[in-house]
């Protein structure tokens, strides 16, 4: 039985719970909402992560592939963004857009592996 198609599903859902969490952190920094909000962001970037280097391992793609990094780089980024959110809530609207341009990024390089 492939496995691929569970690490997608596994690792498109743990990218929409991200984002999604994400922005509610930068939409409403409230402190009583924090400790959950960090702890499910926690859970889906590992997720994330989990999947998309299993991914990797199934299809035999080199990790050090330049889209490999620079998709590495954004989950980074975006899985940061929440804790940076509760910390700075005065650079609330440039962290959205930041966790906006970090997820398209991560997208394009799926489709089109420019490296």
């Amino acid at each position: 039985m492939e496995r691929l198609p569970y690490y997608q599903l596994l690792h498109i859902l743990s990218l929409v719970v991200l984002t999604a969490h994400t922005f509610m952190a930068l939409a409403n920094p409230a402190p009583e909402n924090r400790r959950r909000t960090m702890m499910i962001t926690g859970i889906a970037a590992l997720l994330l992560f989990v999947s998309g280097f299993g991914m990797l391992a199934l299809n035999k793609i080199p990790y050090a592939s330049g889209w490999v990094i620079v998709k590495l780089f954004c989950w980074l980024g975006l899985a940061a963004l929440a804790g940076v959110a509760y910390r700075k809530p005065q650079l609330r609207g440039t962290l959205s857009l930041v966790a906006l341009l970090l997820t398209a990024v991560a997208i394009f390089m799926v489709y089109f592996r420019p490296f």
